[in-house]
């Protein structure tokens, strides 16, 4: 079987509406096998496949997690799709677009039905969550609190459970959570923060003789890094010194940024033996 043998159903509300509360009943009345929330693969309150975005340090990363933007974190769900097919899958997003950037990403068919938070929960209801959102900055999982301690790196707050009894107790339990990356306000970096921290990175013992050049080309939460500069080589080569600096620009960037690294150009001037 393939990805083409799932038929996906779509659960779109704003961030904060409560659609991970009532995932597991949507789920359930539209016999659903299996849900896709915030990264993670879940199936009557258990993690299957993934990884939650709620656990990365900061939103920028957190967004990219939920979308499948992470070549191992998508390969992984794709694997493990594949093994479950024929099944019936459904996404839970903040939009429609949001809806159709994964499902791109994972390779699967277009929803079959799309159900809005509003089709599920009062107005009352929604006021009621985005005010809790607002205030705690807390959100739910829809799985079981032995799952989350396993598998979740953020702070466990407390767990709900019996907002929808059924037959098999996973099923009624959700986890609420306050993500890694919550926080009051906007982040931004500057350029010559990120210039800073390439000269940092750039500090590899004594084979950089010189940096010449630096510069960053930035495309939205996009960077290329052009570099020019000396190289003492001795018992590496100009080659593999190069690529080791590539290597520690691009990890450490992504991961102190959490922006995408799609480029580092190293150019090398001169070489010193």
């Amino acid at each position: 079987m393939s990805l083409q043998d799932i038929e996906v159903y779509a659960f779109v509300g704003p961030a904060g509406t409560g659609k991970s509360h009532r995932a597991t009943h949507v789920a359930k009345k539209n016999n659903v096998d299996l849900i896709i929330d915030d990264g993670l693969v879940i199936s009557r309150g258990r993690i299957l496949a993934g990884r939650s975005a709620k656990s990365e340090i900061n939103r920028l990363r957190a967004i990219r997690r939920a979308i499948f933007e992470y070549p191992d974190h998508r390969e992984e769900v794709v694997k493990f799709l594949e093994s479950r097919a024929p099944c019936r899958l459904m996404i839970l997003a903040t939009s429609e677009a949001m809806i159709y950037k994964i499902i791109y990403r994972l390779g699967l068919n277009a929803p079959s039905k799309i159900i809005n938070i509003k089709d599920i929960a009062t107005d009352d209801e929604i006021k009621e969550a985005l005010k809790e959102r607002r205030e705690k900055n807390q959100h739910v999982v829809p799985v079981a609190k032995a799952q989350i301690q396993k598998n979740f790196a953020g702070k466990l707050v407390s767990q709900i459970r019996g907002f929808f009894r059924g037959r098999d107790k996973d099923e009624a339990r959700n986890t609420v959570v306050r993500p890694l990356f919550s926080f009051n306000g906007k982040v931004t970096i500057e350029t010559e923060a990120i210039l800073a921290m390439c000269r940092k990175l750039l500090d590899f013992g004594d084979y950089v003789k010189k940096v010449r050049e630096l510069e960053l080309d930035t495309d939205e939460d996009k960077i290329d890094v052009n570099v020019e500069l000396d190289l003492k080589v001795g018992d590496q080569s100009a080659l593999s010194i190069a690529k080791t600096l590539q290597k520690k620009i691009q990890t450490g960037l992504s991961y102190i940024t959490g922006m995408e690294i799609k480029h580092v150009n190293i150019k090398v001037n001169e070489i010193y033996l």
